[in-house]
């Protein structure tokens, strides 16, 4: 599987755009077959800084995903409304997506 953590910092005046294009961005990402998860979060410690978790099923899924037609508008828009580079973690990860936590068991 594909994990995918992006840190962005958004411009205080591009605020509700970035959120707008996000929110669509998600529901796209979401509907490709090969998407297992897609959500962002925004830093309350750190104003207008939002965190991006993506998962893919495989590099495969991930090299689809890049090539869609959503993908490829999104990076330019996403470079409109940034006040630096974004900062990106990729790994490819053998196994399942997601594992129950050991630690933690409802009571």
């Amino acid at each position: 599987m594909i994990l995918i953590v992006l840190k962005a910092q958004i411009r205080p005046d591009k605020r509700d755009k970035w959120l707008s294009g996000i929110s669509e961005y998600k529901k796209n990402v979401n509907s490709e077959p090969g998407n297992i998860s897609f959500d962002y979060h925004e830093n309350f410690e750190k104003e207008n800084e939002f965190v991006i978790v993506e998962v893919f099923r495989d590099g495969k899924a991930g090299e689809e995903h890049v090539k869609t037609d959503h993908a490829q508008n999104f990076f330019p828009f996403m470079s409109t409304v940034v006040s630096e580079k974004p900062k990106i973690n990729y790994q490819d990860i053998d196994g399942d997506a997601w594992n129950e936590m050991a630690e933690v068991t409802p009571q």
